[in-house]
């Protein structure tokens, strides 16, 4: 919607609900095989999914200003309906010759030329970020690991969180991505505008690298990574797909604050405005996994890796850190960061203003310039020594086994009623009694209920208070569950569970 009106769930209603049943893929020989195809001179392809189902869905609590008139609108106008489909994968074309996402793209970076907010440089990223980056253009036209004919998407916002899901059944990489925003959606728009092509860029230059590497390299098995590095599932080449996720998001973080500047005299709040960051993409064997602030993966696994017991049971283990000021390294690093500041930490919140140490935005505790940009109390008093919060993510891989079932990906407001063993336990039981049902809408449903029993309604009651009132019950909600692996529940394609 435009224009600064409010969008409301005036029946509390799931309106975001989506699933994606994956083919069971086999090669050539015809027979079943696994992992990445590492024959020389191939491109990087998936031999078969290591995942099988997608269930999304998302709740709203919080009533948002759904403007997103950031960049002359073209956000509210023009991307965002192209990318969202809040209750089915629909198919998006996206080829070297005409790709819907290239073209967006290339509009959003001709919008950003219009208004004079793209950095000049990349030395310009590097004096903020320490990092030499490229500013946001249209994807290279070296084949990126994401590249496909065709590939299909979901996802839509909910309240201040937006979620999406990207895959594609050309070469089974499937990307997820929930973002979680607070003080306004602005930055979970603009993430779920452009983090995913951002990414394809930086994966496409990594593949552009590593092809040239191939051709000097005397002895290759993939991209110029010797064949002993490729049967231990390439540890330096998970390092770089993890680095061009890290620098995807650092850019993500430089253009959006490039245009807060540039809009912040007419809308002050954008300042304000900021994004937790969630993100997992599967390719091959491997789950790459990044976040910033305090959304979870919880893997749900019999295996024998970090965090799982040996007796046999499904165990839940956490993939990401939660960046809050309670937890103790992130509270000890952030006063370590600040040691001439007494207030950094007021209230149990950085600056008194915000939970999260980590996030995407919030430029007021980054830049004096941007909380200059406030008036009276809303101005956070001596900010003596930004950035107070960081958009560094937290990253890691994990090498998916036949002992691992499925992995939960989840907004805060998914933790404030269960645990990571809750959740996997949820999960479990729902998808033994209903192997083709929706454990992700399951998982939301279970959570009204415990709101509403906390509170003292039934569910009917609690889910008729207006969004916005309904924030003091439950915070917006945002799931996804992948079904890893072996654990195939069906053969069959759809676009919906």
């Amino acid at each position: 919607m435009m224009g600064g009106q409010s969008k409301s769930d005036s029946g509390g209603q799931i309106k975001i609900s989506f699933g994606y049943h994956c083919n069971n893929s086999t090669d050539d020989s015809g027979e079943e095989s696994d992992g990445i195809d590492v024959r020389p001179g191939s491109k990087l392809r998936r031999a078969n999914s290591s995942f099988s189902c997608l269930s999304g869905a998302a709740l709203s609590a919080n009533a948002t200003l759904a403007n997103t008139n950031i960049c002359n609108g073209l956000f509210g106008a023009e991307i965002l309906p192209a990318l969202d489909s809040p209750t089915s994968f629909r198919r998006i074309p996206s080829s070297p010759s005409f790709s819907k996402l290239d073209l967006l793209t290339s509009s959003f970076q001709s919008s950003l030329s219009n208004l004079s907010c793209s950095p000049s440089s990349p030395s310009e990223l590097a004096e903020d970020n320490s990092s030499s980056l490229r500013s946001t253009s249209a994807p290279s036209r070296c084949e990126s690991f994401l590249n496909a004919t065709e590939v299909k998407i979901a996802g839509g916002a909910a309240g201040e969180d937006r979620v999406q899901a990207v895959c594609s059944e050309e070469n089974d990489s499937l990307f997820c991505g929930i973002y979680d925003g607070f003080n306004g959606r602005d930055a979970a728009d603009f993430l779920a505008g452009t983090l995913y092509e951002t990414i394809r860029h930086y994966l496409g230059l990594l593949d552009c690298e590593l092809e040239r590497e191939s051709k000097v390299s005397d002895r290759v098995g993939f991209y110029g990574l010797p064949y002993l590095e490729v049967e231990k599932s390439c540890p330096s080449f998970n390092q770089r797909v993890l680095n061009s996720l890290e620098l995807a998001l650092i850019q993500a973080e430089n253009d959006f604050l490039h245009m807060v500047e540039q809009e912040m005299d007419n809308r002050p709040d954008l300042v304000s405005i900021g994004s937790c960051v969630l993100v997992v993409l599967l390719l091959g064997k491997n789950m790459y996994v990044l976040n910033a602030g305090d959304s979870r993966a919880v893997l749900a696994t019999y295996g024998e890796g970090v965090g799982a017991n040996s007796d046999g049971r499904l165990q839940a283990v956490q993939l990401t850190v939660s960046h809050t000021v309670d937890d103790e390294s992130e509270r000890i690093q952030l006063l370590k960061n600040h040691p001439e500041d007494p207030s950094t930490i007021v209230g149990g919140k950085v600056k008194g203003k915000l939970k999260v140490t980590r996030a995407l935005g919030v430029g007021y505790l980054k830049k004096k310039s941007m909380n200059d940009a406030l008036m009276g109390i809303l101005r956070v008093r001596n900010l003596v020594s930004p950035p107070y919060v960081t958009v560094q993510p937290s990253r890691t891989v994990h090498e998916i086994s036949s002992s691992d079932h499925f992995v939960v990906l989840g907004s805060d407001g998914l933790f404030d009623f269960f645990n990571n063993d809750d959740v996997v336990m949820l999960v479990h039981s729902y998808i033994q009694r209903y192997p083709f049902g929706d454990p992700a809408k399951f998982l939301l449903e279970q959570l009204v209920m415990r709101a509403a029993d906390c509170a003292g309604f039934s569910k009917e009651e609690l889910m008729s208070i207006p969004a916005g009132r309904r924030r003091k019950y439950h915070d917006d909600v945002t799931v996804m569950v992948i079904i890893l692996g072996m654990n195939k529940r069906t053969s069959k394609a759809s676009t919906r569970l």
